[in-house]
């Protein structure tokens, strides 16, 4: 069983940055894939940082590749989104979701994770 708590999101102006935490609870913490993902109303849910919690290899989608990082730490058992050069277009529900999938599919074309956060709304007023 795992169990997934975000926090740190909220309203922020375009241009600026905001870290996202996802604090993760489960027994066995390695050999999980850890992603981000963001979903607005009316639209699919996409998955934009993934890491592996064993190698720390990171995949993300274009959209987001060069403004954000997705990073860890293992002994928090915490995994973290640094997001910057924020856009309005940014704007969404952000969600942390947990399996046990092995490093080499822990990338943005992984989806059906088991375990998902409650989200937590990130605003980007321009």
């Amino acid at each position: 069983q795992v169990q997934l708590v975000e926090s740190g999101g909220g309203p922020v102006e375009a241009g600026g940055s905001l870290r996202l935490s996802c604090a993760v609870s489960t027994y066995i913490y390695t050999n999980k894939c850890i992603a981000w993902f963001r979903q607005v109303p009316g639209k699919e849910r996409e998955g934009i940082a993934f890491i592996s919690t064993s190698l720390e290899r990171t995949d993300y989608a274009d959209s987001v590749k060069g403004r954000f990082t997705i990073s860890q730490d293992y002994a928090k058992k915490t995994v973290y989104l640094e997001m910057s050069s924020l856009k309005s277009e940014d704007t969404a529900m952000y969600y942390c979701a947990a399996d046990s999938f092995p490093y080499y599919e822990c990338n943005v074309q992984r989806g059906g994770f088991a375990y998902w956060g409650q989200g937590t709304q990130v605003t980007v007023s321009s």
